[in-house]
């Protein structure tokens, strides 16, 4: 006769017992039989409500997603002759980015002759790499892409870091007092 050996509502140990017996136990307590661990010799079977079960463990899962934090990769284009104004306001966006623990694509466009002159491009990612250099890496180094060169820079904290600082600041603001320096 087929045996499991059953786990109470409360996780208490009832033994080993016949199948039988243990669906005669969950109707009285009018839970359900459910088994745990089926490749256990015998295999472990608990008495519990499923449905509850099944509702709780959804909304765990729910939690853990919502508390996942999404990587983003955000892109910015620039071109070879970019003003110094124009550089400066495409940097502060990369700067921000990285702050946010986004990725950032960098991507130079080239058009017509500068194409002939890829180190222009090579040197303007190479300057912005160095000036975000305390906020981010760069995790893919500058690739010649057809008429574009892309390069990636990757924050050095992660997205839940970076979203939990932005709270505290935010919070330290709204009480009055400054942020503190770190």
């Amino acid at each position: 006769m087929p045996e499991v050996r059953l786990v109470g509502p409360n996780g208490e140990q009832v033994g080993i017992v016949p199948i039988a017996k243990a669906l005669d136990l969950a109707r009285e307590s009018d839970l359900d039989l459910v088994e745990v661990a089926p490749t256990a010799r015998p295999p472990v079977a608990k008495l519990m409500d499923y449905g509850k079960f099944k509702y709780e463990s959804a909304m765990k899962a729910r939690e853990a997603r919502k508390n996942q934090a999404h990587t983003v990769i955000k892109e910015i284009k620039l071109r070879p002759k970019i003003d110094p104004h124009d550089y400066e306001t495409k940097k502060g966006h990369v700067v921000r980015f990285l702050k946010a623990g986004d990725k950032v694509k960098v991507t130079i466009m080239f058009r017509g002759r500068e194409q002939s002159r890829p180190e222009l491009g090579f040197r303007l990612l190479q300057r912005l790499a160095d000036d975000v250099e305390e906020l981010g890496f760069v995790e893919s180094r500058a690739k010649q892409d057809g008429r574009n060169m892309i390069m990636v820079l990757g924050p050095h904290k992660k997205k839940a870091e970076a979203k939990a600082e932005a709270k505290a600041e935010r919070a330290a603001t709204r009480s009055g007092s400054e942020p503190a320096a770190g």
